[in-house]
């Protein structure tokens, strides 16, 4: 499980950073061509995206570096840690674009060379359009958080790279203004989208819980076997690729160690089937200590 995690993260990184590495070169070229301040936003833009597709290229290295004396949990945080990272780059060059973008609002300047610049705006889309369908098929498969925030880079490239071919034809018409409008609109879409992955990122450096529909799909598969009476306290948080998942079984009194050992490695197994590679920790209670307030009810909460 977790060599497939690590070979495929990796793929959709490699893949976002080469793609990265050829817009720029190619957004470089027209926006030295035409001078246009949306291409420049394009350009910064993609500046960025190669910028944290190596900062997770060197993330997903050490995430998946396995636990050790000091790092018993394992290293998965280091890849909230990179999408804090690419949120505070983002959200910095976002608002130099929103200045920059103001500026030419104020004072538009015309433009030359439109249609290589439009020719160039043209082959971004359809290579981050082919990027982005491969970065949604490995989150799918591996539910990266950082493979996650970087796509959304590369979704809010599409809008911006419409945007900017938008902005061109509108300038070629003479709508001139229409350059630095679109410039400020991005920038402001750029740091909406990085404030929200930071967000994210932050939630799960405070372990968040696991979103309610696996909360309450791991209470139906530890509850629905024989002899467990109840369970509560469930915790979960995730890591990287491992979710983290805590809970009390509520058992017979009378019942034998041995007996309420292997069931609480049935229930465990269980759970596993459903979330392979997760850690799971099962605490046995007998049913007579367990307050009645929380018999059966999948509490979530701590126990007092």
């Amino acid at each position: 499980m977790e060599q497939q995690y690590s070979r495929l993260v990796k793929s959709a990184a490699w893949a976002a950073t080469l793609t990265a590495a050829v817009l720029i070169v190619v957004k470089l070229i027209a926006w030295f061509t035409t001078d246009a301040a949306s291409i420049l936003a394009a350009l910064t833009d993609s500046m960025l995206d190669i910028s944290g597709s190596l900062i997770n290229l060197l993330a997903i290295r050490f995430a998946m570096t396995p636990a050790d004396e000091n790092h018993r949990f394992g290293h998965g945080k280091v890849e909230s840690l990179a999408v804090l990272a690419q949120s505070a780059f983002i959200s910095g060059s976002a608002v130099l674009l929103v200045i920059h973008g103001i500026s030419s609002l104020i004072s538009p300047q015309p433009l030359s060379h439109l249609g290589a610049g439009m020719g160039v705006m043209l082959f971004s889309v359809v290579a981050t359009l082919i990027l982005v369908s491969f970065q949604r098929y490995v989150i799918k498969r591996t539910g990266s958080l950082m493979i996650k925030a970087d796509s959304l880079h590369y979704q809010t490239d599409l809008f911006l790279n419409f945007g900017v071919l938008l902005a061109l034809a509108l300038s070629y018409f003479g709508w001139l203004w229409a350059d630095g409008l679109f410039t400020l609109l991005l920038g402001g879409y750029i740091l909406y989208g990085a404030l929200k992955i930071g967000y994210d990122a932050a939630q799960s450096l405070m372990d968040r819980e696991l979103p309610e529909e696996e909360q309450k799909r791991i209470l139906e598969l530890t509850s629905g076997i024989e002899g467990v009476y109840g369970v509560h306290d469930l915790r979960t948080r995730q890591a990287g690729p491992t979710r983290f998942i805590q809970f009390h079984l509520e058992l017979d009194d009378s019942q034998p160690l041995l007996e309420a050992h292997a069931l609480a490695d049935r229930v465990e197994q269980r759970v596993l089937e459903e979330f392979p590679g997760a850690d799971v920790i099962v605490h046995m209670d007998p049913l007579s200590v367990v307050p009645k307030e929380l018999r059966n009810q999948g509490h979530w909460g701590s126990r007092a």
